[in-house]
């Protein structure tokens, strides 16, 4: 996926928490804008524990290529301007 399209659904508002896929089966959720850094050849996503703590357990750093789709967590549709 290209970058300007994950920028562009980091940047909305209001921001969609979303779900990111990978070409490898695995998923991360994105619950707030700040979890997410996107360049021209990494996306990285701090992943939280189930504590929910202040601080991220991890972060993942993928090439944007291997993001095959994004999807609302809500499941909403976003509506496009």
């Amino acid at each position: 996926m290209r970058p300007a399209e994950i920028q562009k659904q980091v940047k909305a508002q209001p921001f969609v928490p979303m779900r990111i896929h990978l070409s490898d089966g695995s998923n991360y959720d994105v619950r707030h804008p700040e979890m997410i850094i996107v360049s021209h050849t990494v996306v990285s996503v701090a992943v939280y524990g189930k504590d929910d703590t202040s601080l991220p357990e991890n972060v993942i750093f993928c090439d944007p290529i291997h993001i095959t789709r994004l999807e609302p967590i809500n499941g909403n549709v976003p509506r496009t301007a």
